[in-house]
Parts: C-alpha cells; sequence; structure tokens
C-alpha cells in the first residue's frame, strides 16, 4: 500500500437530474434543487445516495466521478480566464486538490493491452473509502459553455475519472487523504 497523500476536497455534487441535455448553446438544464454539497453518502457498489447515477445498473462502473480541481487553475491559465472556474461547474461528483486523479483510471499500455484503473481510498475524517477506478470521464462540449470557449478541448485528458466505489461511507468538503492500493 503507498502513504497516504494529502488531498482537499473543494466540491461535492449530487444531481438528480441531467442538466447537460439537448444542444449548448441552449445552456444547461436548471437543478431542481442546488447540487452543492458540503457530505456526501457513498453506498458500495451503488453510488452516491441522491445522485442521478445510484444504483443504475448501466452506470455501475461510472457511478461516482472524481476530478483534480488543479486541472481548472491550468485552464484559467492556458484561456487566459481572470481566476479558475468554480469546481462544481464541470459536475464531477468529487473534486479535489493535490493530487492528478487522472492518471488512476484504466488505460492502454505501449503495447496496446489494457491495464485496470487504480484502487483508492480517500478519507476526509470519517473513516476511508476505497474505490475502483474504471475509465476516464471524458469532457464534453458543454466545458466550452459552462466554463468557457475552448474548454472542452483543454480538458482532453484530463477530466477525470469514473469509479465504483467498494465501500460506503461518507466524505465531508475539506482535508482529506488519498491512498492509493
Amino acid at each position: 500500500m503507498a502513504d497516504g497523500v494529502p488531498v482537499e476536497i473543494v466540491a461535492l455534487v449530487v444531481s438528480e437530474v441531467h442538466a447537460f441535455e439537448g444542444r449548448p448553446l441552449d445552456g444547461p438544464r436548471p437543478d431542481p434543487e442546488p447540487i452543492q454539497r458540503s457530505e456526501v453518502t457513498i453506498k458500495a457498489g451503488l453510488g452516491i445516495v441522491g445522485d442521478r447515477y445510484f444504483n443504475q445498473a448501466i452506470h455501475r462502473n461510472a457511478a461516482v466521478t472524481v476530478f483534480d480541481a488543479g486541472v481548472l487553475d491550468q485552464l484559467a491559465r492556458d484561456l487566459g480566464l481572470p481566476t479558475a472556474p468554480d469546481p462544481h461547474l464541470p459536475r464531477r461528483n468529487i473534486a479535489l486538490r493535490g493530487f492528478p486523479v487522472d492518471q488512476l483510471a484504466a488505460h492502454l499500455d505501449e503495447s496496446g493491452h489494457r491495464v485496470p484503473g487504480a484502487t483508492f481510498t480517500l478519507d476526509s475524517g470519517s473513516g476511508p473509502i476505497t474505490f475502483q477506478a474504471h475509465r476516464p470521464a471524458n469532457p464534453c462540449a458543454w466545458m466550452d459553455q459552462v466554463l468557457a470557449p475552448g474548454a472542452f478541448k483543454a480538458l482532453r485528458g484530463h477530466g477525470g475519472i469514473r469509479c465504483t466505489p467498494l465501500t460506503s461511507g461518507i466524505l465531508h468538503l475539506g482535508p482529506a487523504t488519498l491512498t492509493t492500493l
């Protein structure tokens, strides 16, 4: 087991509806309730309680998305934005700072063989929750509308990861530890 890395959970998002439907130029669908949370409850194999992907068989390997909010700082520099976009805007469930989460995703090695995603834990003080990383959470064209023109292209390869929770628990905003297993 690797040593834990201190991180900060800067955004937690739970959305009961998908806001990015239709044409990006028409703007996102309004949320029926605020998506920002100060804590979330995660259930093993099911996802985040209250989220639209909770207990959806088709999304079992993608029930929780984790994003490196530091990518938004680089995006602001690359696109000449005055400040980094709000980490809630990409609508990833867990946005953290302090670890390049994209490297945890499943990928192809240099010989074209699939390398499984990493297993890791996040602990924000209520005990570690174990996740299995799967595929990248690729950005979509909506990013040009909700973040800034050019964000869709700039976020390729940096859109976060889709995960399955292997254990249950609670995550809170604030300091946390990420440990790869």
